[in-house]
């Protein structure tokens, strides 16, 4: 039985979230450092996505997602699936265009994520991570109740919205006078790095897109490496807990298996130490999972000698314990 062909985004879909996004998203800075400059030997930009509205990148594909449901999908509401980024920018989406949200989070999703649901006036359903299936619990609660479900990354508007980020990016760079060599951006189900990678290799086709993980939730190296979409053996264990999923999504990597020039894989040491030094010379608080490309770029594991790099920071939503951690290490 042939399978059913992917309704893949296309480059003039990210142009169109751009426009939905409009009055709504943050146009969120492009950092420099001399510091990190020095280290590095090249010239490294930041796009500062922990200053997103909501405190990260995912209110951009939420936002494109809900904005384009039409009027029986918003009185029935969404539900969607998420440690906590994502929960925030679909709550957040969906009060902004009158609709209602209800989430699925684990039960150890950071406290900071959960109270930024609420304050959007999300309604909070917890689940076990290692034990149940998010997608298996979400599906079938949508279908009960109605509910449009608003998944994480498995979506041509998300990745679309996601692009967003990616096509301010290059705007900026150009308005610097610099065009990127390399992209490097976290990789959880791959819906940020398909579609900021998308937005690169379309203004510039020969741009590298790197990919940085967790070690041993590491599934979009991997998968590199052997051609097909590879599975973590374990679901928790982490401290980057917005980046932990179980496999690349089908979609996402129909995108990225194409895209992606390779993948890093950063410890937890790694994310506390890139927290730090964001904290002390970019003057920014990230969340671990979010630093995981800044972590790749100190750890040496992109080449940036002599070389143009886009890193992208997607989020600052950390609760105060693992923020703590990090600065101690100064």
């Amino acid at each position: 039985m042939n399978q059913p062909r992917l309704t893949l985004p296309t480059p003039r879909d990210i142009d169109r979230a751009a426009e939905r996004l409009k009055g709504q998203a943050v146009k969120t800075p492009l950092l420099r450092s001399d510091v990190l400059d020095e280290r590095l030997g090249g010239r490294v930009f930041i796009k500062a996505e922990c200053l997103q509205r909501t405190g990260s990148f995912k209110f951009r594909g939420a936002f494109n997602r809900i904005s384009c449901l039409n009027e029986d999908e918003r009185r029935r509401g969404v539900i969607a699936y998420s440690s906590g980024n994502h929960a925030q920018g679909v709550a957040a989406a969906a009060r902004l265009n009158g609709t209602t949200a209800k989430i699925l989070m684990p039960l150890d999703a950071p406290r900071a994520k959960v109270e930024g649901v609420k304050f959007w006036g999300g309604e909070v359903v917890g689940y076990d991570r290692a034990t149940q299936s998010r997608e298996e619990i979400g599906r079938a609660m949508a279908e009960e109740e109605g509910r449009v479900l608003v998944p994480p990354y498995e979506d041509p508007y998300i990745i679309a919205g996601q692009g967003t980020a990616g096509l301010e990016a290059v705007g900026q760079l150009a308005e610097a006078g610099a065009k990127a060599d390399a992209v490097v951006c976290c990789a959880g189900g791959g819906g940020l790095i398909a579609g900021v990678g998308m937005a690169f290799q379309a203004a510039h086709p020969g741009t590298e897109i790197w990919s940085a993980e967790p070690a041993g939730f590491d599934d979009h190296k991997r998968s590199l490496a052997s051609g097909r979409r590879e599975r973590n053996e374990r679901l928790t264990g982490s401290i980057c807990d917005a980046i932990i999923t179980p496999t690349p999504g089908e979609m996402t990597w129909a995108l990225n298996s194409t895209q992606l020039t390779g993948g890093a894989a950063i410890t937890d040491e790694d994310a506390l130490d890139a927290m730090a030094f964001a904290w002390r010379h970019l003057k920014i608080v990230v969340e671990p999972g979010g630093v995981a490309a800044l972590a790749a770029v100190l750890t040496g594991q992109i080449p940036v000698e002599g070389r143009t790099v886009c890193v992208l920071v997607t989020g600052g939503n950390v609760d105060r314990e693992i923020f703590s951690r990090a600065l101690e290490r100064l």
